[in-house]
């Protein structure tokens, strides 16, 4: 399976990321990438950027040494009602959203109830395309709720190669998504989550997974630079159509 993006990684912005934009960008070239997503912590995470950082992402060029650069947010869930750390003004002009739940941010939920269902609310806030690490053992959820979830609101599910680093115990969580996704047909994505330049495009423990898993290339969304687009392009659409207050549902 060959894989054109990765769709979440981290720079020096995220505080305790090692790369700029630019470096980040090259290693996606040496890789061969088409796309790069360059998703820095939200607001809640400690040592991370601030409300200009990304009010001003407009700067940075659409390609850079050869790869397309998405303007992206790995936000943080913040509470049972799906609520994220970044205003909706700012969400709106980003390409790619990613949400998930970090330790130190504010979130206060224990239970595999309470996980579900802030996760749940996260898949319906039309801002958020992407549900990041959810096989993460400190935030344990009933999957088989999440993955139809994910399906009944057309977003997609990660699997995180570094999870299997540093989130010990994310491997068999991660299986039984892998394998939730292929019986009810939901999307992945398959991504480095890479907080310095050497680590872009290594994908290799989660594409082990998924391939261990006989997932169909179809249903991973980084196979092709062109199926994002449109996958973000109907997610746009949607969000167009839904009804716009503080926080949005359909």
């Amino acid at each position: 399976m060959i894989l054109e993006a990765d769709l979440h990684t981290h720079t020096i912005a995220s505080g305790h990321g090692y790369g700029t934009v630019r470096e980040m960008a090259q290693a996606a070239a040496a890789q061969g990438l088409k796309m790069l997503a360059v998703t820095d912590h939200g607001l809640a995470m400690p040592g991370g950027p601030d409300y200009l950082y990304f009010y001003n992402l407009y700067v940075w060029p659409r390609w850079m040494e050869g790869v397309e650069v998405l303007r992206g947010v790995e936000a943080n869930i913040l509470d049972q009602s799906g609520r994220l750390d970044m205003p909706d003004e700012i969400l709106d002009n980003l390409d790619l959203v990613l949400a998930g739940f970090h330790s130190g941010t504010g979130y206060q939920g224990q239970s595999v109830e309470e996980n579900t269902r802030a996760m749940v609310a996260a898949l319906r806030n039309p801002f958020v395309h992407i549900i990041v690490h959810p096989g993460n053992p400190h935030y344990p959820i009933d999957v088989e709720t999440v993955v139809l979830a994910a399906k009944g609101y057309g977003k997609a599910l990660e699997l995180n190669s570094n999870s299997f680093t540093v989130r010990p115990g994310s491997l068999s969580r991660c299986d039984l998504i892998a394998r939730l996704a292929k019986r009810h047909q939901v999307l992945v994505s398959i991504n480095s989550d890479a907080h310095i330049s050497y680590a872009v495009g290594d994908f290799t423990s989660a594409l082990a997974l998924a391939q261990k898993n006989e997932i169909d290339p179809e249903l991973v969304l980084n196979t092709s630079a062109k199926k994002i687009h449109g996958f973000l392009d109907t997610c746009k659409r949607h969000r167009t159509a839904a009804t716009v207050g503080h926080y949005l549902f359909p």
